[in-house]
Formats: C-alpha cells, sequence, structure tokens
C-alpha cells in the first residue's frame, strides 16, 4: 500500500512537471527519511548529497493539495527536526548537520534586501535607535535553536544566521523597537520665565512623570543661556508632554509674584537658606498666599525667592548682610620646648628674674629684652599699622631667641594657619608611632604580633571670632600626648596626655603664651675631677654620675592677624616678612646689650670680692700681731 501511494505521488508530480507551480496530493506515512529524500530530490530534479546516516520516518498528513515548489520547504523541516538542514553548493544539495550550517559558506543576503527561501542564509541587521546588545537579549529566543546570532557594538549591528522566515521575524521585531525609541531633539524658547528656575523645576518634573529605570523614557533637558532656550532630547511622545508644562510656566508674571535669584559671593546657599527660613517660618501672613518661597540651588550657590516684592525687597536686604565678605585670620604660632634648669641659670647668669618657665615669667624676662630705642628706629609706621604692636613682640620673640641660642629651648615648629571667622581650624606637630594590640600562635608554632599606628604630638585647635574691627577672641585647645621611657607590665609604652583649654580676647598683631604643657624625664650628669677624671680605669675613681630628674616646659606663642578683605592677606605677608628681618637686627642689638651688661656685672663681682679678700688679709694680720703682743 506505501508503494502504490509513493508511486501515485511520482505519477502525479511527474504529470504537472510540465506546468509551472502545480499543485499535487501528498500523504504518505511511516517513509523512511532516506526514501523521502530521494522522493524529493526527484521531485525538485536536485542533486542531494548525503553524508550521514539518517534514521527515522516522515509522516505527511494532508487534507489539501500542496503546491511542488513547497516539497523542498517540507524536506528541510523533517530534516531540523532529525538536527540536519541542507545547504546549497552549486547544483548540489548538501544534507549537514544544523549545528555546522553556518561554517559551510551560506549566502548572505544584501543588507536591507528580504531573506527568501527555505535554506539558510546569512544577513546582518542594523538596529538605530537602541543598544544592539539590548536588541539581542529581547529577540535572541526568536532564533532557531541551531542558528547563530552575533553583535557588532561598534557598528551597533546583529549579524543573524537562520531561516529566512526567522530573520524576516526578528526585522520586524527590530523595526517596532527602533519605531518606538526614536529620539529627537526639540527646542524651547522661553519669553517669560528665567530659565534657570524652569530648568531645575522641569528636570524634577521629568523625573517624576518618566520611568527612571527604562533609559529609553528619560528626556534629557538641557539649556542655552545665550538664548534663553531649553533642549529637549528624547521620544516624540515624552517631549509633548513636557512642552505642555514648560508652556504653563513660561507665562507672563503676576504683578503680585515675582522671581528673583540672588547669586551668592561669600556664603554658603545651604546656610542662608536656613537663616532666611527660620525667619519667613516665625512670620506670620494675613493672607497665607503672601509667604514667600524660598530655595537654594547649591550648584549655582544662588538663593531664590518667589513672592511678593515688597517681601522679596526686605529679605534681599538680609541677603546682603549674610553674603558680606567674611573676617580671615591668620594665626602664626610658634611651638617652643623650654628646659627649667637652664632657663633659670640664665636667669641668674644674665639677672633677670623672670627666667622661669611660666608665661608671666617669659614675659618678665622679655622686659629685659624690650626698648623702644632699639626698636622705634627699626620699625616704620607702615609696618606698625598693618601689624600691631611690634615693640612687645619683638621683645618675646628675641627672648625665646635668646634662650635657643644658650641651648635652654628649642623650637619645635612655626607654623601658620589661615582660619576663617567663627569655623575651627587645626594645627598638628607629632609623629605616628606602632603599639602592640596583640599576640597569636599561628599552625607551625610561631608568634604573630598585631600592631595598631597611633599618633602621638601636639594638636593645637583654634576657633577665631572677630568681635570687632581689629580685636579677636580666640577659643584654643592644645592637646599633649607624649610617650614616656617607662613600660607598663606588658612591656607597651605608655603614653601621656594634657590638655589645656583656654580662651583669649587679643588686638590685631598681639601675642598670647599658652603653656601648662609640662614633660617629665630624668637624665645622668657626669661629674669628674679635672685631669685625673680622665685616666682609664683609674678615672672612674674621681667621678661621680647621678640622675636629675629634669622638667621641659612646652610652651605655645600665638599671634592673630585679623584679615578684613582677601587683598589684604599677600600685603600681611609681606609684611611679616618684613618683620623678619627686622626681629635678627633688633636681636643682634639686643644680645649685644644684654652680654655687655652681663660682662660688667662679671667684673663688678670680680672686684668685690677681691676687695672682700683684702679686708680679710689684713684682719687676719692685726689679730696675729694682736696675739704676739
Amino acid at each position: 500500500m506505501r508503494s502504490i501511494s509513493i508511486l501515485l505521488l511520482l505519477l502525479l508530480l511527474n504529470t504537472g512537471s510540465l506546468v509551472a507551480r502545480q499543485q499535487v496530493n501528498v500523504n504518505f506515512s511511516n517513509m523512511q527519511i532516506n526514501d523521502f529524500i530521494r522522493l524529493i530530490g526527484k521531485v525538485s530534479k536536485k542533486n542531494i548529497l548525503v553524508n550521514h546516516k539518517i534514521n527515522g520516518t516522515v509522516n505527511l498528513i494532508t487534507t489539501t493539495p500542496v503546491y511542488d515548489d513547497e516539497v523542498m520547504g517540507i524536506l528541510i523541516s523533517a530534516l531540523d527536526a532529525k538536527g540536519f538542514t541542507l545547504i546549497e553548493k552549486g547544483s548540489v544539495y548538501e544534507v549537514v548537520r544544523s549545528t555546522e550550517a553556518a561554517k559551510h559558506n551560506l549566502p548572505v543576503v544584501t543588507q536591507g534586501k528580504r531573506a527568501n527561501g527555505s535554506l539558510m542564509v546569512t544577513q546582518a541587521v542594523v538596529v538605530k535607535a537602541e543598544n544592539v546588545d539590548i536588541v539581542a537579549a529581547k529577540v535572541r529566543y526568536l532564533i532557531s535553536k541551531t542558528a547563530k546570532l552575533m553583535t557588532m557594538k561598534e557598528s551597533n549591528t546583529l549579524l543573524i544566521t537562520d531561516y529566512p522566515g526567522n530573520i524576516e521575524t526578528i526585522k520586524r521585531v527590530i523595526r517596532d523597537i527602533d519605531k518606538q525609541n526614536i529620539v529627537i531633539t526639540d527646542i524651547v524658547t522661553l519669553q517669560y520665565a528665567q530659565i534657570l528656575e524652569v530648568h531645575t523645576q522641569m528636570t524634577e518634573i521629568a523625573k517624576s512623570l518618566f520611568n527612571a529605570k527604562v533609559e529609553s523614557e528619560q528626556v534629557k533637558i538641557l539649556m542655552n543661556k545665550a538664548i534663553n532656550s531649553l533642549v529637549l532630547v528624547g521620544k516624540r511622545k515624552n517631549i509633548q508632554r513636557l512642552k505642555v508644562v514648560i508652556a504653563k510656566l513660561d507665562r507672563e508674571q503676576n504683578l503680585n509674584e515675582v522671581v528673583q535669584i540672588f547669586n551668592l559671593k561669600n556664603s554658603d546657599s545651604k546656610n542662608v537658606l536656613a537663616s532666611l527660613k527660620e525667619i519667613t517660618e516665625k512670620q506670620t501672613f494675613a493672607d497665607p498666599a503672601m509667604k514667600p518661597n524660598v530655595s537654594a540651588n547649591e550648584e549655582i550657590n544662588s538663593i531664590i525667592i518667589v513672592g511678593n516684592p515688597l517681601i522679596i525687597k526686605g529679605l534681599s536686604r538680609i541677603i546682603k548682610e549674610l553674603d558680606k565678605e567674611k573676617f580671615q585670620v591668620y594665626v602664626q604660632a610658634r611651638i617652643v620646648e623650654i628646659n627649667n634648669d637652664e632657663s633659670e641659670q640664665l636667669g641668674l647668669k644674665y639677672g633677670m628674674e623672670g627666667g622661669v618657665v611660666n608665661s608671666s615669667g617669659l614675659y618678665t624676662m622679655a622686659a629685659n629684652f624690650g626698648g623702644d630705642s632699639v626698636a622705634s628706629p627699626l620699625i616704620g609706621a607702615a609696618l606698625q599699622d598693618a601689624l600691631g604692636d611690634l615693640t612687645s613682640a619683638l621683645a618675646i620673640g628675641a627672648t625665646l631667641d635668646f634662650l635657643q641660642s644658650k641651648g635652654a629651648s628649642q623650637t619645635i615648629s612655626n607654623p601658620s594657619i589661615l582660619c576663617v571667622n567663627n569655623q575651627e581650624s587645626s594645627i598638628y606637630v607629632g609623629k605616628t608611632l606602632s603599639f602592640q594590640t596583640g599576640e597569636a600562635t599561628n599552625a607551625a608554632g610561631g608568634t604573630t604580633n598585631s600592631f595598631q599606628r597611633q599618633d602621638v604630638g601636639l594638636t593645637l585647635k583654634i576657633k577665631p571670632r572677630v568681635s570687632a574691627k581689629d580685636k579677636v577672641t580666640l577659643d584654643v585647645e592644645s592637646i599633649l600626648e607624649n610617650v614616656i621611657p617607662v613600660a607598663d607590665t606588658n612591656g607597651q609604652p605608655v603614653t601621656t596626655k594634657q590638655t589645656v583649654t583656654t580662651q583669649a580676647i587679643l588686638r590685631h598683631g598681639e601675642s598670647v603664651i599658652i603653656g601648662g604643657l609640662v614633660k617629665t624625664y630624668d637624665t645622668e650628669v657626669v661629674t669628674k675631677v679635672p685631669l685625673l677624671g680622665d685616666i682609664p680605669w683609674l678615672g672612674a675613681l674621681f667621678t661621680h654620675t647621678e640622675t636629675v630628674q629634669q622638667q621641659d616646659n612646652l610652651m605655645v606663642l600665638l599671634t592673630p592677624y585679623v584679615v578684613h578683605k582677601s587683598e589684604e592677606l599677600s600685603k600681611l605677608q609681606e609684611s611679616l616678612g618684613e618683620f623678619g628681618l627686622i626681629q635678627s637686627n633688633y636681636n643682634a642689638e639686643v644680645f649685644k646689650t644684654i652680654e655687655a651688661r652681663a660682662a660688667i656685672e662679671e667684673i663688678q663681682e670680680s672686684d668685690e670680692l677681691k676687695e672682700r679678700s683684702g679686708h680679710r688679709d689684713t684682719m687676719d694680720a692685726f689679730i696675729k700681731d694682736e696675739e704676739y703682743e
């Protein structure tokens, strides 16, 4: 019965071969796939090369006739179900595995042309309005299981190897996606509204109208200040929605309500906004609609006010005061470590009763280094006006320099810091040390130590508050941290911490000394008998060693200079440079006087000793004579 069906099919196909596109009745079941290939080869008059063993049968049940040129498609469908397909090589069709079809130089359909036929082809599809990788992810499920799909980012193109029907389906889907995502540019010129305000409002409105997670729905809003216009970039329907809103905002201002933008030059818009809101919130308005709308734009550091012109005028005065240029305070610091014993010995040697370490003692000592007779010829009137009272400043500077030249002190640091009025600034001078925080034993029996880095030194925090033109209040906090040589029970170094917090009201150029930060330590003092103490081995008998406790007082000298305007800072620094040269000349004159005075006092003391010694010799001789008689 099966052979009769095949013979009938062949007769029907052969009788219609002379007529173009004839209909045939095809109906068979359980036909071997190889027999079906031979049958289709005879009908289509094509040579079909089969290099693979293909098992299975084909069932085709039709209720209406099919065209003779459709049987090749039926064969390809049957082969595809078995994992094979046909490729064309000249006059020969070859049966190959579907997964390897792309490697057999398939025909390439020209870009933009329709893919026809039943055999696999390759075509490039350009994506215009969407990212090619995103499109590939969306259409990948449309290709056949053995097809190949590749993206080329540089040209935003899909390269597809598949059956023509699938390729055409993918192309239709991409056209729909591109049509939905076409981006246009539209320029909207504003007639009345301020572009900055409208741009800010429209940016926020666009975020609310369109889903932020869908990139294609977003509308970019740019502004062109030169032509007072907004540039909208996005999908046409979304732009139309925004243009309706812009038209409502761009209306002629009501006489009872205006918009004004205040560009701040010296203050932060966030701080000014907080002050203005505090004022407006406490005010009561007969008509609530009269309450102004105040906002800040941090990007351009501006205050935006919408409201009644009279109210805006009042607020503008407040803004003007809040936006005044702020005072700055340039603080010079000198951090000095003074040894108590050495300074006291110098005080005794040079006849200075104030040779102690506390601040009052240092001021008393400085009196010996002062004098208008020395300072006046060196200081010009202009410099005195720029830096304040220089006489006392020169005296204190000379005192510290003299102590350092005699080894009684050393300058740790000379930092300078520029502080904004009412804002805290800090200086740190010190070093970073490692402290062991733990110990662990590893698997190999070794020991691993963990350490923590810690800053140890002097921290100086300064907050200035200018109370008058030439007066400043300094809130000062000084923190001194030290490592003492004595270790704790675990062998770890011990640190000390001393804090001094104070407040001082100073004039421009006036100095203040912050003291009370004391460091105590032990040092060995070796005393030798001259010559004998240097003899090897035996010298130890003529040498005495003792441990003496020493104290160092850390003192911080602060000198503030009030800077009213920014351009005055460079002039101040030039004046301070000149002051440094004057200090050197002043020191030379004063040190010479101090040394000369000390030398004279030493000679006088020597003469007094000799005179006393002469009197003593005369008395001894008199006593001896009396005894002799």
